[in-house]
């Protein structure tokens, strides 16, 4: 009996050990041909993904890497359209603002194929991509092989394999129209807060004085004739005004045009520019207004009655009002033409409700009338308020081309200066040291909202401030340029300082400088390499563990760790005192290594990315797929222990750090 046990113990720790040194294969593939027609040929990738683990799509457009599929080129085929993917899952992560789209237990893959010989022939090429589950990543990169058989020669007209491609198109395009609607819905580009935000707008276009004072005349009309019906009707009446404008801006931008205002430098300038206009103009230095002989017919039609009157009479309202609402209606119709088909309409009917619903319901309840506040100054300060967040929103677009085309004009403490100046002045005219044109000269002191109003201004002015120096400003990071395009940053001084305290950077020019230095660095000042043979050689001339960062520039759950524990001064101080530190960038696949850092991979190609060698290096050498993954090594590249994975304690991680300190120096006997 005790035999017995033994020898299933022994079995289980077999398997056991067997188990931790295969490789993390969290994503199953088959790959199937199906014939569609006598020269058509349908191509799936069928994936079988393990529970709790998430494959990216090829759409997806987050911090993890998302699916690619490379095809080799022949002339035995020819590919129609792209490959097709189902709807993803969306998932939005409202701590780091990014969106996810994924896929989980099965799914299939599909490329539509052109045949152009009758003899068997294989399709061949790679697929990559990244699979995730709570707190590491795998990298997905295979390659596939289609074995394509049973086709007779047909040839076909040009026209009709178009034809063909062209609906497959269609389809593509749809299909990535519905996948930008899936993830609108869970970002705080929401249509539903993009239909809230707009109503807002509508409110305040209520507010402007050129519209509030006539609600008084209008209900007035509507007391008089006694029809609360009508009152209706009018409502309605400037509700559909606006959604005809919204419904032309749909037809005249579409969809695709989201493509275009993410990519082209011209719509983005000139949308800078109109908000500048419209800002320029609620400031009062000039009215953007129609032609009278419009204003003048529409009043004329008011005398028709009727339903017909009143809608004149709407019509009336939305015209004389333009130069007030433009700026405030063009700012919802400019920040909806970025989105799907429905958002221009949306965000019209959002803003004409801000506006028809305060109609309706003083006209059909008039007592409501006298708990509205007398028009005066208050009026023309709103004004000026979305004079000054107007020109804030005039930057957001000049972002856009700037970071696309890599011009470096509005980099980030550029635009942030931008911000400080506009809110400042915000708050200057708030407290009554600017004056605008048409700004009475009112007791200022005596208007406790404006002070309140200049206090909040304010101090959202203190609060950008630190940004200048390189503080993250997470509340409005989403609004401004990547921390990359920071010159003045304070994480480069402490770099600086880790780097003077440090006995490798003191030392680097007696040992090895890091390569690759130029295109790759470490959060936090931290010192590190980039190639492992390279931190491997200048460990052993320091006599220092190397500690192992298995990355990815796409890795989520890496930037997790580098901000909530690398952040932590005492893991900084190991870092530099201890260890030589090498960072791993498994997904790279621009820079180019060196001749002489080149390697064979098993079959004795050579490997000549760095993203290719630390993904060889870490699958072969440490058994290990994932990422993050973290090692602590001896200075000929055996483990002294790990892997950690996703670890956000310090405590822990600090343990982990000194107990790799303390095994090398009871391997090397060091005092």
């Amino acid at each position: 009996m005790k035999k017995n046990i033994l020898f299933l113990v022994l079995l289980f720790s077999f398997f056991h050990l067997f188990a931790q040194n295969q490789l993390e294969t969290p994503v199953h593939w088959e790959f199937k041909t199906e014939k569609i027609n006598d020269s058509v040929a349908e191509l799936q990738f069928v994936a079988t993904i393990k529970d709790k683990w998430h494959l990216y799509s090829q759409h997806h457009a987050g911090m993890e890497i998302p699916l690619t599929f490379e095809f080799i080129t022949s002339k035995n085929y020819k590919r129609l359209g792209k490959v097709w993917e189902p709807p993803a899952k969306v998932f939005y992560d409202v701590q780091f603002d990014d969106t996810s789209l994924y896929f989980d237990k099965k799914v299939t893959f599909k490329q539509k194929i052109q045949i152009f010989s009758n003899q068997p022939f294989e399709v061949r090429g790679e697929l990559s991509g990244q699979a995730c589950i709570d707190g590491r990543c795998v990298a997905i990169d295979r390659e596939f092989a289609f074995s394509v058989s049973g086709f007779e020669l047909l040839v076909k007209d040009i026209a009709t394999v178009e034809e063909e491609e062209n609906s497959e198109n269609e389809q593509i395009e749809c299909f990535a129209e519905e996948k930008q609607m899936n993830k609108k819905k869970d970002t705080e580009d929401s249509i539903l807060l993009f239909f809230f935000l707009a109503m807002l707008g509508g409110l305040a276009g209520l507010l402007m004085p050129c519209v509030f004072p006539m609600i008084p005349m209008t209900i007035s009309y509507f007391l008089k004739i006694q029809r609360k019906v009508y009152a209706l009707f009018f409502g309605i009446s400037i509700v559909v005004i606006f959604l005809l404008l919204g419904i032309l801006l749909s037809v005249i931008f579409g969809p695709d045009f989201a493509n275009i205002v993410s990519t082209h430098w011209l719509p983005n300038i000139i949308f800078a520019a109109i908000f500048v206009v419209f800002a320029l103009s609620l400031f009062g230095y000039f009215e953007i207004t129609l032609p009278s002989r419009w204003v003048n017919k529409s009043a004329k039609m008011e005398s028709t009655g009727g339903i017909i009157g009143v809608f004149f009479m709407a019509l009336t309202l939305v015209l004389v009002s333009f130069s007030c609402t433009l700026p405030i209606a063009g700012a919802v119709a400019l920040n909806s033409v970025d989105g799907s088909f429905l958002k221009p309409i949306i965000g019209m009917l959002g803003f004409s409700l801000g506006i028809a619903v305060p109609f309706t319901l003083f006209a059909v309840f008039p007592r409501m009338l006298n708990t509205m506040p007398k028009s005066g100054g208050w009026m023309n300060t709103l004004k000026v308020m979305l004079a000054f967040v107007e020109l804030a929103f005039a930057l957001k677009f000049l972002n856009v081309p700037d970071q696309t085309y890599g011009w470096r004009i509005l980099d980030r403490e550029i635009y942030l200066a931008f911000w400080i100046v506009i809110f400042t002045m915000m708050g200057l005219y708030l407290i009554g040291k600017i004056r605008f044109p048409h700004d009475d000269e009112m007791p200022i002191q005596k208007s406790w909202v404006r002070y309140l109003l200049a206090i909040f201004t304010f101090t959202f002015v203190v609060y950008l401030i630190p940004g200048m120096f390189g503080a993250p400003l997470k509340a409005i990071s989403g609004w401004l340029p990547p921390m990359t395009t920071q010159d003045f940053d304070v994480s480069k001084i402490v770099r600086e300082e880790t780097v003077s305290y440090s006995n490798i950077s003191k030392n680097y020019d007696e040992w090895e400088k890091p390569r690759y230095a130029d295109k790759l660095q470490l959060p936090h000042g931290i010192f590190a390499y980039f190639d492992l043979d390279q931190a491997l050689r200048v460990a052993k001339k320091a006599q220092r563990p190397v500690f192992i960062d298995f990355t990815g520039h796409g890795c989520v759950n890496c930037r997790n760790i580098e901000s909530a524990v690398w952040a932590d001064p005492r893991v900084r101080a190991k870092f530099s005192h201890d260890f030589i530190v090498v960072a791993q960038y498994v997904d790279d696949k621009v820079i180019k290594l060196e001749p002489e850092d080149q390697i064979l991979d098993n079959n004795g190609k050579p490997i000549t990315m760095l993203g290719k060698k630390a993904m060889f290096y870490e699958q072969n050498r440490y058994k290990e797929n994932s990422q993050p993954a973290y090692f602590i090594v001896d200075v000929d590249g055996s483990v002294l222990t790990g892997p950690i994975y996703y670890e956000l304690n310090v405590e822990n991680y600090l343990k982990f750090l000194e107990e790799g300190v303390r095994l090398f120096k009871e391997k090397h006997k060091t005092p």
